[in-house]
């Protein structure tokens, strides 16, 4: 049973992700961690929210409606914790870039 299913989430996309990136202060946390950043896209990109107050899950899913950015936050194995963050909708569209980053990072 994946994670998602464990949340009553559908193991669907809600949205494209665009480019995907990450920085370096995410990688090493990841390579510390010794997990994928699938783990973390996978449930990022699923409506799984991870570890954000209930104010920015519901801004997260007014997000999915009107284009807006998104945000999830999550805790390695080794409890750093990672954001990612979708870009909003541009002027054609379409979300551009999802990046995995470190809050210290943004």
């Amino acid at each position: 049973m994946n994670h998602a299913e464990t949340n009553g989430k559908s193991s669907q996309r809600k949205f494209a992700m665009g480019r995907v990136l990450a920085t370096p202060g995410a990688l090493e946390a990841l390579e510390k961690s010794g997990e994928s950043a699938s783990t973390f896209l996978s449930r990022h990109v699923q409506g799984d929210w991870g570890e954000v107050s209930a104010d920015d899950k519901q801004l997260n899913d007014l997000a999915l409606q009107d284009g807006s950015r998104l945000l999830s936050a999550y805790r390695t194995s080794t409890g750093e914790r990672l954001w990612v963050i979708t870009e909003a909708e541009g002027e054609r569209g379409y979300r551009a870039a999802t990046t995995l980053l470190l809050p210290d990072e943004y």
